[in-house]
């Protein structure tokens, strides 16, 4: 394995250097004077600002790009043997690391690295820590899969020994980390292209848990089913947290604004800590908030400083950000891509001022569309109007056998108005027909269904 010596810095080459985490790292280490380079199939806002602060991008994929003076090539599990440059580097000899593989050797040049897990929430609860650290002075190297405002993208380079990142269990990326501190948010099927079942998801977590060290902490959300069953045995400090159950941390006396945003009581261990009121919306945000709540504890940061920290923030791009209006209709995007994330996001829209509820859903990978195609459709059924576009495929061929008309026949099959269009102008024209005042669209998806939006509101 090649170890990474940060005091010595060289030559690095990013295959798909413009995804959301291979860009923050990218810039880590041009921060700290590596020679960085890389290459991404379309450029974008993200590959625009790598290169204003003097990394070059190549456009295209192609093995002209990998040269012999390379001295790492950093890849993507995106990235398939087949691709040239990955084929280059292979044939050339040239030393490879997968992204996940980099942030592990990042962590550990800090004391304390916190790791934020789950199948859902893990953007928000990044940033929802990032705001609480960086209100507190403890100047964080952060990583986030979004981006955040307050550091003006999806990588902050602090200056001291905290680090706090997400920790994705895709492809059980998180197991190459070295975290000090690790959350782990909620275990749900998902990736079911790479796991084989909810108990193959379960043990890549306790793995996961494994990696705290006995002078860690691990923060555990009670509501999970069997939660003791991550950590028996584990020698580190556990710490757990519920929204109304039984756990360290725990809230009561949940209320709602008029836009939706919760406010709730805070207790450690049955005494009251104080109220913490929430400026994004939604019961799913109250136990993100309560996992920064533990987090924060151990870090050594006050109560009164978390609370301001979390009523401070807004969220991050495409976790229920509101884009603007149009003829009268509030636009909301939201990067939910799962049922447990839809119903979430509808739960917290339907606390939201509005008239009609419209979902624009464009599904994400045909396996996760075809493994819960009923959820999809028992879900989607909740708000007042649904329109459908065809699936992103990702990193996934078309296997034939699935599509988003699939959703659309279960929805019709409840009583659900439901349209599917294909194109994305096709759906510009329908919104324009048909929402009216105060009504409330959500574009909803992980892939490009936030273009729609976007779109509107220019023209």
């Amino acid at each position: 394995m090649y170890n990474i010596d940060f005091k010595n810095p060289v030559k690095v080459y990013f295959i798909g250097i413009g995804g959301i985490s291979m860009s923050g790292f990218a810039e880590l280490l041009h921060s700290l004077k590596f020679d960085v380079t890389g290459s991404d199939r379309q450029k974008t806002g993200i590959t625009d600002h790598l290169e204003s602060i003097g990394i070059k991008v190549f456009g295209e994929q192609v093995a002209e790009n990998i040269t012999p003076d390379i001295d790492l090539v950093v890849y993507t599990a995106a990235i398939h043997p087949d691709n040239p440059e990955f084929d280059a580097a292979k044939k050339m000899g040239l030393p490879m690391m997968e992204r996940a593989e980099l942030v592990g050797q990042v962590m550990k040049n800090y004391k304390t690295a916190a790791a934020i897990s789950g199948t859902h929430g893990k953007t928000t609860t990044t940033s929802m820590a990032s705001h609480i650290f960086l209100k507190a002075g403890l100047d964080p190297t952060i990583s986030v899969g979004g981006i955040l405002p307050v550091i003006g993208g999806n990588i902050r380079i602090g200056n001291s020994s905290n680090f706090i990142t997400e920790a994705c269990e895709y492809t059980n990326s998180f197991l190459k980390f070295y975290p000090t501190i690790g959350i782990i948010l909620n275990i749900e099927e998902d990736h079911m292209d790479f796991f084989h079942d909810i108990e193959d998801i379960r043990d890549s977590f306790r793995k996961f848990a494994e990696l705290i060290p006995d002078d860690g902490s691990l923060i555990v959300n009670a509501d999970i089913d069997d939660h003791e069953k991550l950590f028996a045995g584990l020698n580190c400090r556990v710490i757990t947290y519920s929204i109304e159950g039984d756990a360290n941390f725990t809230s009561k006396d949940i209320a709602y604004d008029e836009c939706g945003h919760p406010s709730f009581d805070v207790y450690k261990d049955g005494s009251l800590l104080g109220r913490c009121t929430l400026a994004v919306p939604g019961l799913h945000n109250v136990g993100n908030a309560l996992s920064c709540i533990a987090l924060s504890s151990v870090c050594g940061v006050d109560f009164k400083t978390a609370c301001d920290a979390l009523t401070e923030f807004k969220g991050t791009n495409r976790r229920f950000e509101i884009k603007g209006k149009l003829n009268g209709f509030t636009i909301v995007d939201d990067y939910a891509h799962h049922p447990t994330e839809i119903k979430a996001t509808i739960d917290a829209a339907k606390r939201y001022p509005h008239n009609e509820l419209w979902i624009a859903f464009q599904p994400h990978t045909y396996t996760r569309t075809k493994a819960f195609l009923q959820d999809f459709a028992d879900v989607l059924s909740e708000a007042d109007h649904v329109i459908l576009t065809d699936i992103y495929a990702a990193r996934e061929p078309d296997p034939g056998d699935i599509s988003s008309k699939d959703i659309a026949d279960l929805l019709e099959k409840a009583g659900t108005d439901v349209t599917y269009l294909r194109s994305f102008d096709d759906i510009e024209k329908f919104i324009l027909k048909n929402l009216v005042n105060d009504d409330l669209l959500i574009t909803m998806g992980a892939g490009n269904i936030v273009d729609i939006g976007e779109h509107l509101l220019k023209s």
